[in-house]
């Protein structure tokens, strides 16, 4: 039983990753490495897990959030209130279901409004005595990005509204696919690389930081909700439609009121057939209940509205051939088979590739080179093979097998029990070394402020790091940095500065900087303190490191795996002769004490911390955070714009403090 148990904690915490990973390439890079369909399983996957097992719930968990993250390349906005994303349906049977819930919840009857989901960007937008003042990305939902220069451009957003109110708005910003042909016939005449898909292309253009490059791109926007008016009663979500309308927003096309859920299916399946009639993408149907007294009756969770629900439609399918299969390394390693097709139209665009995924889906199907197979754009972005067509085979095609070097840089590739992925084992593989460096600079490593992925790219395309230990030499090219863009005197001074301070932050901050697989942050506190020093750790064998308790025979295996690596064993002395301390243990801020025994949990937005800052210092200094309030929390530390969290801790008796209380506990510690 207890195998059995440390299988699923460890198989929650492989999701956790991979999906904050599919995240930040999703959010912050507008790069998604797998499609909506791949995406959604992940997240189901996951929920199921910790709704099975509510003990391994982490605050840090994916499913705790709504969305992505903002970029640090725009100013922040605190939206007003949180823009929440939609539950997915995929059946008749899971529509029912919400009907039935939402019937149960109003005690009768129930109108839906179905309305287009756009596959694009969604936007907040805000008007004050009828102007428009300010527009930001949804973000995570709770954060965005202020784009008002942005989508003022896009000249189907009013810049004034009819009546001088305030009001709030939310809606997709897309493009539309002949823009999005056109867009892309341009990009390939000038020798630039292609956007994948209208999406894609639509946050690329609305994220951009010259506004004059958006104002050329053919975007355009539907306004699909009244989020609130200033003086106008509206007591319907329809009722909120028309009133956007008169106010010269372009809302939602063909939306419907249905009196019954029977409708709705029916809409639903038959816009699934004509999809492709219409002159932007849409990836399904957004459900709504149009009473708002109804909706809040309804409510909320921490991420969906139980008012809304959002049909998604399966991906179409096409027939071609594999004409071969190569090896692609993403960026956290992992190899990827990806076969090589005979161009085929899928949903407007010309596909010639498609993921295979890894070796177990390989030999499940059967792929061959050579075959004839049905291919789809699962979530209508990235394609994937799903199906051979056997009769068709001639005899000569071929078999695949996966390589056990890593073709970037000929590092063992190597697949750990209980993973369906093969992974390069080398620390500095071309392949994976911006992500490398993101993931050694992060607050959970090395903690370099100043590094962020723009920058750590930069260095990068200027040759002046390899990998992470050159961060450690950059103060000899001092002159290279201070004549790079958004690099001046000052940001190189605070840069070096926080580069040097990395180099006393310990040991385990050290191993969970070079992002040993299966290990991470509470297993390197672990490892430093019973190895004691880096060398100990590095000679350590299995049967050493499983005398470890928590560490198990895969995380054993894949350390012994990962120093046996030469170019590994280089990093780290690289990072030695670097006067990087991999011995003495760090403090956050010299902190001392501690409050053992004490149960934290965390709400709102902090002033000077992000919640993960705030959980660590927590954490170092004996303390343990939760996600959830219960009568053995001894403190609910609050900042801006809390969560039920707060109303429960009311309720139970429990003490809330702020950020000033919080810093004065500490230093009771100290």
């Amino acid at each position: 039983m207890e195998g059995a148990i440390e299988g699923v904690l460890k198989r929650i915490e492989e999701l956790r990753g991979e999906i904050e990973g599919h995240n930040y390439s999703y959010y912050v890079l507008d790069n998604p490495e797998i499609s909506d369909h791949d995406f959604d399983a992940l997240m189901r996957e996951l929920q199921d897990l910790e709704d099975k097992y509510p003990e391994f719930v982490s605050p840090h968990s994916p499913t705790q959030r709504v969305g992505g993250k903002a970029s640090e390349r725009f100013p922040k906005v605190v939206h007003s209130a949180p823009l929440l994303s939609l539950a997915n349906a995929f059946g008749e049977g899971e529509l029912r279901d919400f009907d039935r819930r939402v019937r149960n919840a109003v005690g009768g009857g129930v109108e839906y409004v179905t309305e287009f989901k756009i596959d694009g960007l969604s936007v907040a937008l805000t008007y004050k005595d009828g102007f428009f003042e300010k527009g930001a990305t949804r973000g995570d939902g709770v954060v965005g990005e202020d784009v008002t220069a942005n989508l003022k451009t896009i000249k189907t957003i009013p810049l004034r509204l009819k009546d001088r109110v305030f009001l709030e708005a939310r809606g997709e910003v897309f493009m539309p696919v002949q823009g999005f042909e056109r867009l892309n016939q341009k990009q390939k005449e000038q020798g630039q690389s292609l956007f994948a898909n209208p999406r894609n292309a639509a946050a690329g253009s609305l994220r951009q930081l010259d506004p004059g490059v958006t104002a050329i791109r053919p975007l355009d926007i539907f306004v699909f909700s009244l989020q609130s008016v200033q003086g106008k009663y509206i007591a319907t979500h329809s009722q909120g439609l028309c009133y956007l309308k008169e106010q010269g927003f372009k809302i939602s096309p063909e939306y419907r009121v249905h009196d019954n859920i029977q409708d709705v299916i029916e809409l639903c399946y038959n816009w699934q057939q004509k999809r492709d009639g219409l002159p932007f993408e849409i990836d399904g149907i957004v459900i709504k209940v149009n009473s708002l007294r109804h909706r809040e009756l309804l409510g909320a969770t921490s991420k969906n509205p139980r008012w809304a629900i959002a049909y998604k439609f399966p991906a179409q399918q096409k027939k071609t051939r594999i004409k071969d299969i190569i090896i692609q390394v993403g960026r956290t390693g992992a190899l990827t088979p990806t076969a090589i097709l005979e161009p085929v139209n899928i949903s407007g665009s010309t596909v010639g590739r498609a993921t295979l995924h890894n070796e177990d889906y390989i030999r499940e199907k059967d792929i061959r080179i050579g075959d004839a197979v049905l291919v789809k754009k699962a979530g209508d972005i990235i394609p994937e093979v799903i199906g051979v067509l056997a009769e068709e085979r001639t005899g000569s095609e071929k078999e695949f097998r996966m390589p056990d070097k890593c073709p970037e840089c000929g590092s063992d590739a190597v697949r750990a029990e209980g993973e369906a992925a093969t992974r390069c084992t080398g620390i500095a593989c071309p392949a994976k070394i911006a992500r490398s460096i993101i993931h050694f600079v992060s607050r959970d490593a090395m903690d370099i402020a100043g590094l962020g992925p723009s920058i750590v790219e930069l260095l990068l395309d200027k040759g002046l790091i390899k990998d992470g230990s050159d961060l450690y030499r950059l103060k000899e090219r001092r002159e290279d940095l201070t004549g790079l863009e958004r690099m001046g005197e000052k940001s190189v001074d605070n840069l070096l500065s926080s580069i040097e301070v990395s180099k006393t932050r310990g040991l385990s901050r050290v191993i969970t900087a070079l992002g040993i697989p299966f290990v991470g942050i509470r297993a390197s506190k672990l490892l430093a303190e019973h190895f004691g020093s880096m060398a100990a750790l590095q000679s350590a064998g299995e049967g050493d490191l499983t005398a470890v308790p928590e560490i198990g025979d895969v995380m054993a295996r894949s350390i012994v795996t990962f120093f046996k690596q030469h170019q590994n064993r280089e990093f780290v002395e690289r990072l030695k002769s670097a006067g990087v301390d991999m011995t003495a243990e760090y403090k956050d801020k010299g902190l001392s004490g501690s409050l053992e025994g004490m149960t934290f949990v965390l709400t709102g937005t902090l002033e000077d911390y992000t919640r993960s800052e705030a959980g660590r210092i927590i954490e170092d200094l004996g303390g343990k955070v939760t996600s959830s309030v219960s009568k053995n929390t001894n403190y609910v530390l609050a900042g801006a714009n809390p969560g039920s969290k707060l109303e429960k801790a009311r309720k139970l008796g429990v003490r809330i403090i702020n950020q000033q209380e919080f810093e004065n506990l500490i230093d009771k510690t100290d």
